[in-house]
């Protein structure tokens, strides 16, 4: 995929290819970005400038593209991994010669704007780029991390996602958030508030924007000292909290186990026993009956 500004001499090719979605996360709760597998046929393909940011990273065998950028042909074998990222208000052109897969990732500017802005770099020093062909071995991490939340049975928090398209933004303006030598982790009042935050909100969608407020970080910063300080990732602590309240709810004996799992925060019942299981090694039925006896 390049970028083709366009001019009014321009005549736009026939749009000859096809693009069939395999996999979406319009369903996954994911806010301000989303991604999707795509089958992309042999052709052709255009697509118009959107208001938001496009990472499309080629999954599979290599393909060869006929591309243009700048208004310059030129021809390239898209290999496993590579990236093109097409910044808000750019279109899109490419043929390829055979039929290929895309892991299309988008990202709000409204997002990509607030993480840029948190990490307190210049003006023009946050700009998403055009780029294509990346091949950056960290970015390709975040996107196979990313790729398998998106095909994942059961999906995890989207906190979890929202941590990895932070961490891709980060990657794609070039920043690192820094931390100041000497606030390595939160206040303890600080944690004491945050945590206090999570589990009197369980039941509903947490974001790492909110979380962050509450510690008057940055999501950046607040990432990297929430880990410093609980020893584990934010989604991580978010799901093993929710697990230990469903557990609770579940000896209690109150609730039905569809009930507990929306008490605890989980999108449906198969969604706590999967994450019951995967951290307790026990289903909620194995633990009601245990219980019993």
């Amino acid at each position: 995929m390049n970028a083709v500004p366009e001019t009014r001499t321009q005549i736009p090719p026939a749009h000859t290819g096809s693009r069939i979605a395999l996999r979406s996360s319009r369903l996954l709760g994911w806010q301000g970005f989303g991604a999707e597998l795509v089958n992309v046929s042999a052709g052709v393909h255009r697509i118009p400038a959107f208001k938001h940011h496009r990472i499309g990273v080629h999954v599979g065998a290599p393909v060869r593209a006929h591309c243009r950028c700048n208004e310059k042909p030129h021809s390239r074998i898209q290999a496993h991994g590579d990236a093109d990222v097409i910044p808000a208000g750019l279109d899109g052109q490419w043929s390829d010669e055979s039929a290929c897969t895309i892991f299309s990732i988008w990202i709000g500017e409204d997002f990509a704007r607030r993480t840029a802005e948190q990490l307190a770099r210049k003006p023009d020093g946050v700009q998403i780029r055009p780029q294509f062909q990346m091949r950056d071995p960290r970015f390709q991490h975040l996107a196979w991390a990313l790729r398998a939340e998106l095909e994942a049975d059961v999906a995890s928090d989207p906190l979890y996602a929202e941590s990895l398209c932070t961490a891709m933004v980060v990657r794609l303006i070039g920043g690192a958030a820094s931390l100041d030598d000497k606030r390595r982790t939160l206040a303890p009042r600080t944690a004491a508030r945050v945590t206090e935050f999570i589990e009197a909100h369980l039941d509903r969608r947490l974001t790492l924007s909110e979380l962050a407020a509450l510690a008057d970080l940055s999501v950046p910063h607040f990432k990297v000292l929430f880990r410093a300080t609980l020893g584990v990732p934010v989604h991580q602590y978010v799901v093993q909290r929710r697990v230990e309240r469903a557990r609770t709810l579940l000896l209690q004996g109150r609730l039905s186990a569809s009930q507990v799992a929306l008490d605890a925060g989980f999108a449906h019942q198969s969604h706590m026993a999967h994450w019951m299981g995967r951290l307790l090694g026990i289903t909620p039925r194995e633990l009601v009956k245990s219980s019993a006896r």
